[in-house]
C-alpha cells in the first residue's frame, strides 16, 4: 500500500496501458515540476472527465453527448454500420477519410475462455439498428484474432434475418509492408483475399 501521495499517483499512472512503474515514475516527476502548466490543468480535465464522460445509447462511443457527435453528425452515411470491438477501434477508424458511416461498439468479443457470451456483448441493439430500412450494409471491423473472428461470424450469422449485406475488412499485407516481415497467418489471408490487376 503507498505510504505517501506521490507513490500513489506513480502506481496510479503505472496501471494505465503503455506505462510501467519507470515509466510512470518519469511521468509523475515530469508533472511535479510542471504543477501550473500542466498538472493542474491534467486534473481538472480528469475531473470534467470523470462528470461529463457518457456511453452513446445508439453506437457504444465515448462523448460528452447521447447521442454522440459521429450518431449526431447530418453529413455520415446512414445506410452504413461498421461494428468494432472498442472504441478505441472507432477511434482509428474516424480518423480515416475512406469511412464515413455510422459505427456500432460491441464492447469486446465472445470469449468462451473468459466467460464473454452474446449477451455480455452489445449485440441486440445492432440487430435492431440493422433492421432499420435505411441501413443497407453492415462492415464487421473486429480484430483478425481468434475471439473476433468468432465474434463476426456469429453476428454474420444473426444479420442474415435482417436482409442487409454483410461484409468484412480485408486481411493481408498492410500498405508498404514487406513479405519478409509478415507472419505467416497475415500471408495466407493476403493469399486468400488475392484480387485482379
Amino acid at each position: 500500500m503507498p505510504d505517501n501521495d506521490i507513490e500513489r499517483l506513480i502506481q496510479s499512472l503505472a496501471k494505465l496501458p503503455g506505462l510501467g512503474p519507470r515509466s510512470a515514475r518519469r511521468a509523475v516527476l515530469h508533472l511535479l515540476k510542471h504543477r501550473e502548466s500542466q498538472l493542474q490543468p491534467l486534473s481538472r480535465a480528469l475531473d470534467a472527465a470523470a462528470d461529463n464522460i457518457q456511453t452513446c445509447s445508439t453506437c457504444g462511443n465515448l462523448d460528452t453527448h447521447d447521442p454522440c457527435a459521429v450518431c449526431t453528425d447530418v453529413k455520415r452515411d446512414d445506410t452504413l454500420i461498421c461494428v468494432v470491438e472498442d472504441v478505441a477501434d472507432l477511434w482509428a477508424l474516424q480518423r480515416t477519410p475512406a469511412y464515413r458511416g455510422r459505427f456500432h461498439v460491441l464492447g469486446g468479443t465472445l470469449s468462451a475462455l473468459d466467460g464473454i457470451g452474446p449477451d455480455d456483448l452489445n449485440i441486440p441493439s445492432l440487430l435492431t439498428r440493422a433492421r432499420n430500412e435505411v441501413v443497407i450494409e453492415v462492415i464487421l471491423a473486429t480484430n483478425a484474432t481468434v475471439d473476433g473472428q468468432t465474434t463476426a461470424h456469429y453476428i454474420a450469422e444473426r444479420l442474415t434475418d435482417c436482409g442487409v449485406k454483410v461484409s468484412g475488412l480485408a486481411h493481408g499485407v498492410p500498405v508498404g509492408g514487406e513479405l519478409d516481415y509478415l507472419d505467416e497467418g497475415t500471408l495466407s489471408a493476403a493469399l486468400k483475399a488475392r484480387h485482379d490487376i
